[in-house]
């Protein structure tokens, strides 16, 4: 998780616990970054960004209870603000948008990493506790199965099968969910 990531989730988590200073700060980065992020796809139309920014955070305010603590907050926040700028997109209507430039308005690299991050680990939580720690330090976080071993008290080996029926268990589980 990235140092903005970090920060906003904080600040949001204190706000929502009741920290009227954490939720000034919070609404004051977020504007910040709302700008930013509606300027970068709306271009020539960056008029529109301001009434986009106050719009999200009203968004924000409104909709803070649906946030996963458990979660990302900027994918949370993306969602939100993609929503918004469709909506806006919709209702300037008579300028004509191909739908090239509305992919391009609305993708979010990070938001489409952080939702595999997510697919990734609503995968792992099924998967029994040691066999989720040794698939997520080899295959997730890099470790190599030597220094897996050492940290589990296995024999690199006994990591090497556990991780390889790890993946077939999950492999399972997806060809089963599949029509």
């Amino acid at each position: 998780m990235d140092e903005p990531e970090r920060r906003l989730k904080a600040l949001m988590l204190a706000a929502r616990g009741g920290d009227a200073a954490a939720y000034r700060i919070l609404l004051r980065e977020l504007a910040a970054h709302l700008r930013a992020y509606y300027r970068r796809r709306l271009g020539s139309r960056s008029a529109d960004a301001e009434d986009l920014v106050q719009e999200t955070l009203i968004a924000v305010h409104t909709k803070s209870s649906t946030y996963d603590d458990t979660q990302p907050f900027t994918p949370w926040l993306h969602a939100i603000a993609r929503y918004k700028l469709i909506d806006q997109l919709r209702r300037n209507k008579q300028e004509k948008v191909s739908l090239d430039d509305v992919h391009e308005l609305v993708s979010d690299s990070n938001f489409e990493a952080a939702l595999a991050g997510q697919d990734v680990e609503r995968l792992l939580a099924r998967l029994p506790q040691r066999a989720r720690l040794l698939l997520r330090s080899v295959k997730v976080d890099g470790l190599s199965t030597r220094d897996a071993a050492a940290l589990s008290g296995m024999s690199e080996s006994a990591v090497k099968v556990a991780i390889h029926r790890a993946m077939r268990a999950l492999s399972a589980m997806l060809n089963r969910e599949e029509p």
